[in-house]
């Protein structure tokens, strides 16, 4: 939530930002939460391609989409996919 917040104002520091999305996927990660790690990932890569780290955005963000097989129609499941295709192009 944090990182969302400093994204949304007016002067955010992208580094900050970055951190607190790496540590939002790492404690996610810790607690086995997937879809938070999806969440945390997809907000993460926004940010590294608007900055034209595409490669890095879907080295992160496709890995933990993959792992997903269920139910394709989440909220959550479509907005990674559509990242993912824009980073593709």
């Amino acid at each position: 939530m944090k990182g969302e917040l400093l994204l949304a104002g007016s002067k955010s520091d992208p580094t900050e930002v970055e951190v607190c999305f790496v540590k939002a996927i790492s404690t996610a990660q810790e607690q086995s939460a997937k879809l938070w790690e999806l969440r945390a990932a997809t907000s993460l890569a926004r940010p590294w391609h608007s900055q034209g780290r595409n490669t890095e955005a879907r080295d992160t963000l496709a890995p933990i989409y993959g792992w997903f097989t269920e139910d394709p129609e989440l909220p959550d499941l479509q907005d990674a996919k559509a990242l993912l295709e824009e980073l593709k192009g």
